[in-house]
């Protein structure tokens, strides 16, 4: 038996992917069939939207933890966002939540160091690689953080937005994605973080010209192996 997996949904596509993940992993973790219970909620796409525009953190925080108390409400032993652009407000729901939170920007920090990175990429929209969000947790482990430039960014931000967030994998997004991980490379970069939860629908690490760390990916991971050891 595991624990409880509660998943805070901004991002349809996003956590959707993110599902999918948890129980890749918990076919190759756990006995074969053993899934964990995993429960998903979600409020409209455009409250965050407009909260994370207006840098209203309190807002995204709020929203956050509406859908923590909802799944805390159902069973859910823990929870967390596979999220980016929402990981600042992660540490407002937290204070008087029912249920603990995973930090993913931490874990994925984490991935990075025991490997042994010095420089990585974040890709993401604007308030991701222009933020901090990655960028503390990265600097605290000595691992340089590198953001797009403002061109790549305005592009990143077009096709994400415009394009991945509803599903539509375009040969725009691919082309935008492709070319600002070569980029990366080109700037000394030994790896990039995914700090986009829709990435992995156009890019993945079999097509990347560099290291890649989908930081969803890693998240569901992590949700696995705490459900597992919730129950131990």
């Amino acid at each position: 038996m595991t624990s409880h997996i509660g998943i805070v949904a901004v991002s349809p596509e996003g956590a959707s992917l993110c599902h999918r993940q948890i129980f890749r992993h918990a076919s190759a973790l756990l006995e074969p069939h053993a899934h964990p219970v995993v429960s998903m909620h979600n409020l409209p796409l455009a409250d965050y939207v407009d909260a994370v525009r207006a840098g209203d953190w309190h807002a995204v925080g709020a929203l956050l933890r509406q859908s923590a108390d909802v799944l805390a409400s159902c069973g859910a032993s823990f929870c967390f966002t596979p999220d980016n652009a929402v990981q600042h407000g992660v540490h407002l729901a937290r204070v008087g939540s029912p249920i603990p939170w995973l930090d993913m920007t931490d874990i994925v920090a984490g991935a990075v160091e025991d490997d042994g990175r010095t420089t990585v990429g974040i890709l993401g929209t604007s308030v991701v690689t222009r933020g901090s969000a990655y960028q503390t947790h990265l600097g605290l482990r000595g691992v340089k953080a590198v953001a797009p430039s403002d061109e790549d960014i305005d592009a990143l931000d077009e096709v994400i937005y415009s394009d991945l967030a509803y599903g539509r994998i375009t040969e725009s997004a691919r082309t935008v994605m492709a070319g600002v991980l070569e980029r990366f490379l080109q700037r000394g970069c030994d790896a990039v973080i995914l700090g986009c939860s829709e990435a992995p629908l156009v890019i993945n690490a079999a097509s990347s010209p560099i290291a890649m760390y989908d930081a969803g990916n890693i998240l569901a991971q992590r949700a696995v192996r705490e459900a597992m050891t919730a129950e131990s």
